[in-house]
């Protein structure tokens, strides 16, 4: 059993980091902070955890010693108070941007300058099914973005395999509401929201540089990511439009597909050809760890579409996070993740 901490726990990543650790078999939380909600249960932020746990959020001043410290904080705050945190926990996950990118000019580049350049490089990335060797040895860990989560996950059998052009990959992810935080802005007030199929960034959103880092390991990548805001709450859900070097049949794409992934505990290959379900919905995957995978080949061209789809609170954050710490602690990988979902919603 070992102690853990939530530094940022009022916000939709800490409350999934809550709600996920309270279940699982070999973690104490001991401390939840929100420095607005000091001395309230955590319930006031989270409802859904009523009765679930007696727990109140502490002063993030008044933060003790655990074993492993978790990071919900909006981008920047971990860098800049990391002189403060560094002695708080052997182990360190951090949920925001701060140390996704190794490289300062790259990090400038999509989220200003970094407060300490010297940290990055010393975060293993997250994303366990693209880095969970460097996960296991890791004591600091930077869980990805849900954006880049779910296109490095439609994309990186095909990248690895040699079977795309590199440079013509065309992403288009639609996002619900709850990306944007707990904090109203004036693109989450009601009446401007609702009913939206809105593309909030067509071109440059920052999550790119994660998805093209990750997929340049195995040569240069270059990618075209747009992201739509969607009315729903919850879900991401990639269409990546990819171009084959050379013709592939469908047994093809699916032995690509299956020897990547098919011994991965949280991703799922949708096979199914007919019926409503026959590609990946996020709808099926509110609350879950998973990554749902399906394509569709393009007769009358070397188009091959690949759809991918999370719960970008759980597999795009939180639940990121807690499979990272399982990898870290030599834990089954599925400690405290295996909710498969609801149906229907």
């Amino acid at each position: 059993m070992i102690r853990v901490s939530i530094l940022g726990g009022s916000g939709y990543g800490g409350g999934e980091l809550l709600r996920i650790l309270l279940g699982h078999p070999a973690v104490e939380v001991s401390q939840v902070t929100s420095r607005s909600l000091a001395g309230k249960p955590v319930s006031r932020a989270h409802p859904n955890l009523r009765g679930a746990t007696p727990l109140r959020f502490t002063d993030p001043d008044d933060l003790g010693q655990c074993d492993l410290l978790f990071a919900a904080l909006p981008h920047g705050e971990a860098a800049r108070r990391w002189d403060d945190l560094a002695p708080l926990a052997e182990r360190f996950i951090d949920l925001s941007a701060d140390f996704r990118l190794d490289d300062p000019a790259i990090h400038a580049r999509h989220y200003g300058e970094h407060p300490r350049p010297d940290l990055l490089g010393r975060f293993a990335y997250g994303l366990a099914e693209v880095n969970r060797d460097a996960i296991r040895d890791a004591t600091h860990v930077a869980a990805g973005g849900c954006n880049a989560t779910v296109s490095i996950l439609a994309l990186a059998p095909l990248y690895e395999a040699g079977v795309v052009h590199r440079d013509r990959t065309v992403v288009d992810v639609k996002v619900g509401s709850s990306e944007g935080g707990a904090q109203p802005n004036e693109g989450s007030h009601h009446p401007i929201r609702s009913g939206v199929v809105r593309p909030y960034k067509a071109v440059g959103h920052r999550h790119t540089a994660e998805v093209e880092a990750v997929l340049s390991r195995t040569g240069d990548a270059r990618v075209h990511l747009s992201v739509t805001a969607v009315d729903v709450v919850r879900g991401a859900a990639a269409l990546a439009h990819v171009f084959l070097t050379e013709p592939l049949a469908e047994k093809d794409v699916w032995g690509i597909l299956r020897s990547r992934y098919g011994a991965e505990p949280f991703v799922r290959l949708v096979a199914e050809r007919s019926g409503a379900f026959k590609l990946p919905d996020p709808k099926l995957l509110a609350g879950t760890n998973y990554c749902d995978v399906g394509f569709e080949l393009d007769p009358l061209s070397d188009r091959l579409v690949v759809i991918a789809a999370i719960d970008n609170l759980v597999k795009g954050s939180a639940g990121q996070a807690v499979q990272a710490m399982n990898i870290m602690m030599g834990w089954d990988e599925r400690a405290g993740l295996a909710f498969p979902g609801l149906h229907p919603v």
